[in-house]
């Protein structure tokens, strides 16, 4: 007769070892083995059901299917050029940014301002969280201001400065 089996807690320190190491309990199924008789829950058809696409040998139940679909893989855009990876999507990849217009910064701040981002986003401007703010050169400015932004545009940046204002690049 075998020796009955001694609960983890009750064994001792020189008992455990890796001879006593055992899964989880739960943590182990069997395989499940289809095709093996109506007893077995999977028989006859093997768990495909009757018919169908996904009866039939080859079937595609891989994760990116969709039903026939043409899949989303295909339907996003590519990054182009022959330095990139063609088949990447588009959109992990772009840079995101909130654009604010020079002539909205003249309408919205009074000559000689500190234009912050939480002036900004007091004045309603680059409200969006975590994006960063780039100034660009839509419209005139007349007014001397001091601007600190994330990026500017080549042009916003000279006509900030030719109306006598400063640039100040908000590192992040």
């Amino acid at each position: 007769m075998a020796a009955a089996k001694k609960p983890i807690e009750e064994l001792k320190a020189e008992d455990v070892g890796l001879h006593t190491l055992k899964p989880a309990p739960g943590s182990r199924k069997k395989r499940k083995r289809v095709g093996r008789g109506h007893g077995s829950g999977t028989g006859k058809t093997s768990g495909r059901g009757h018919k169908g696409a996904g009866a039939r040998s080859g079937a595609k139940d891989r994760a990116r299917f969709e039903g026939g679909q043409m899949p989303i893989h295909m339907r996003l855009r590519k990054l182009r050029g022959p330095h990139k990876k063609m088949s990447m999507p588009f959109e992990p990849f772009r840079t995101q940014t909130q654009a604010v217009n020079l002539q909205d910064l003249d309408r919205r701040f009074d000559s000689g301002a500190e234009v912050t981002l939480e002036a900004l986003v007091a004045a309603g401007l680059g409200t969006r969280k975590d994006i960063p703010v780039k100034v660009l050169a839509k419209g005139q400015i007349s007014k001397p201001l001091t601007v600190h932004a994330h990026k500017f545009s080549g042009a916003a940046k000279e006509a900030i400065e030719a109306a006598g204002g400063t640039v100040v690049v908000i590192e992040s």
